[in-house]
């Protein structure tokens, strides 16, 4: 029987944990608190059968790490499938487990969820262990990389091509381009599913600094958000609202330890705030600050500002307009300052506060690939584990407050538009 000496060692990260009775594995299950979830299966032990069951059974529990939830969640599809644990399958209501069926062997490859892995002239990939999790995750990548469910082509083109769910849609007349356009799409979906998704990501940051660079801002804000909405799948929970205060906990302790060094007053993490300028286009730019409020995201607190001095011409002005009307007002001061941005950015922030007589540790997340710039005199980059739950959480604070500022930005844009 599992105990609570041997939770101890293990790793409150990403993960896959496997219970096990001497050689034969009795349950499969993902987490991203490895330690939190084998710690609930003891807990729950004592009100439901198949816990107690799971716990009783098994002598051991192996870990196995990841950078992500989301590889997590496909190497649990590939343990599962490898190993059929009786505990995963013995509750599953005498239903099958779910796959997702991509028709490779088509000449337009359809993709959809499946009960049965049967079809030789297929991919499978899964299992997945209810429709909830596996048609959430079609439909996240499904939004980054369109591609056709129709399992029966006609010659009208499909409902979900006029949202941009399927483009190019197979029920329209393709030319060779547009037939060279799915096949990439349904092999970048491929990949995904495989876990290579930082080649996809690579992919699209070519993609936005080539439209940028043009001037192409409407094809830049799309590329923008497949880019956002991807790493968010890569990097967080595919339930991101349902966090735990111990994984609330485990990530403002994991963050406060990378950052304890550089900055020895900063003794808690209560109220995080992260700041972003929205550039796309020289009409309405915007700035966003989205805050956390004991590891979780706090909405409430979010605020959103129009850049008013129409002199500024780098978002270095902006980020200096943004934080002085920020402390002009009387809100609560965070303990700690996120900056969408490298040194340059950090420093202006520092140069800013110091000249307003605002002591507040400030950090800067820089990308391709992303680390922390530390607002200290040397400017030290560090790049944590990806696994690291404290670096996920500015991650996550990053790509609010793009999402954020962005939605603003739109809204203005729309607005002028119907002026």
């Amino acid at each position: 029987m599992i105990t609570k000496k041997q939770i101890v060692p293990l790793p409150s990260t990403f993960g896959v944990y496997l219970f096990k009775k001497d050689n034969e594995v009795l349950y499969v299950g993902k987490s991203n608190n490895i330690k939190a979830r084998v710690k609930s299966h003891l807990e729950n032990a004592k009100l439901d059968r198949k816990e107690y069951l799971i716990v009783s059974q098994s002598t051991t529990v192996e870990t196995v790490t990841t950078e992500s939830e989301f590889k997590a969640l496909i190497l649990e599809a590939e343990l599962i499938k490898k190993y059929l644990p009786k505990y995963n399958v013995i509750w599953r209501d005498n239903k099958s487990y779910l796959y997702i069926k991509i028709t490779i062997k088509e000449n337009f490859p359809k993709i959809y969820l499946s009960r049965k892995e049967h079809d030789p002239k297929s991919l499978y990939f899964g299992p997945f262990g209810s429709y909830k999790t596996a048609s959430e995750l079609l439909s996240d990548v499904r939004h980054i990389i369109p591609f056709c469910t129709q399992r029966n082509l006609d010659k009208r083109s499909c409902f979900y091509s006029k949202i941009g769910l399927c483009d190019p849609c197979p029920n329209t007349t393709l030319d060779i381009k547009d037939k060279r356009t799915y096949k990439k799409n349904i092999n970048k979906v491929i990949k995904i599913f495989n876990g290579h998704v930082e080649i996809i990501i690579r992919d699209f940051y070519k993609q936005l600094r080539k439209f940028t660079k043009d001037k192409k801002f409407e094809e830049a804000i799309i590329i923008r958000n497949k880019i956002i909405r991807l790493e968010r799948l890569l990097h967080f929970s595919l339930s991101r609202q349902e966090t735990s205060n111990i994984e609330s906990h485990t990530k403002t302790n994991e963050l406060q330890e990378l950052l304890k060094s550089f900055f020895p007053e900063l003794k808690n993490l209560l109220r995080i705030e992260a700041y972003d300028i929205s550039n796309l286009g020289d009409s309405q730019i915007v700035a966003s600050m989205v805050v956390a409020t004991d590891g979780y995201i706090d909405k409430s607190q979010y605020r959103k500002f129009k850049i008013k001095n129409k002199s500024s011409l780098s978002d270095f002005d902006r980020l200096r307009e943004v934080i002085t009307r920020r402390f002009k007002q009387d809100w609560k001061h965070p303990d700690l300052i996120v900056i969408d941005g490298g040194r340059p950015q950090v420093l202006t922030t520092m140069i800013l506060l110091n000249k307003i007589d605002i002591k507040i540790p400030i950090i800067g997340i820089a990308k391709n690939p992303d680390r922390l710039v530390v607002g200290t005199p040397d400017m030290i980059t560090i790049k944590p584990e990806l696994n690291n739950q404290g670096f996920n959480l500015v991650r996550l604070l990053r790509d609010e407050s793009h999402r954020f500022a962005r939605k603003y930005h739109l809204f203005l844009r729309e607005k002028d538009f119907l002026i």
